[in-house]
């Protein structure tokens, strides 16, 4: 059974750093694209992050060079560092599993859903 589980959520100040986690079970994490989604309440979820297969990444402009997302096989977890937080980067984060054997995820996100964590940056 496919389970993805968030944490690492929180309130934090404008400038601040948060590391989200992705804990998946039920599969072999190397074998599936990763990648964490945010969703504003009322808005479309839109793409943050992802992570082949293969490692290689990818990242939405409006996070680029602020955050990384990585990947520890062993511990079959996804991860999200979040530098330079911003109030615009308020959200839910969901962690989200593709296809396998893909370097990339469809614009919509993949077949499996975690059930988010919320992230505040406020002063």
């Amino acid at each position: 059974q496919v389970q993805l589980v968030e944490s690492g959520g929180g309130l934090v100040q404008p400038g601040g750093s948060l590391r989200l986690s992705c804990a998946a079970s039920g599969f072999i994490l190397e074998t599936y694209p990763m990648g964490w989604y945010r969703q504003i309440l009322g808005e479309r979820r839109e793409l943050v992050a992802s992570i082949g297969d293969d490692g290689s990444t990818n990242y939405a402009d409006f996070v680029k060079g602020r955050f990384t997302i990585t990947r520890d096989i062993a511990k079959n977890t996804v991860y999200l560092q979040m530098n330079s937080l911003k109030p615009d980067d308020t959200a839910v984060y969901l962690c989200t599993r593709g296809r396998p054997y893909k370097n990339y995820l469809p614009p919509q996100g993949g077949e499996y859903w975690g059930q988010g964590t919320q992230v505040t940056v406020s002063s």
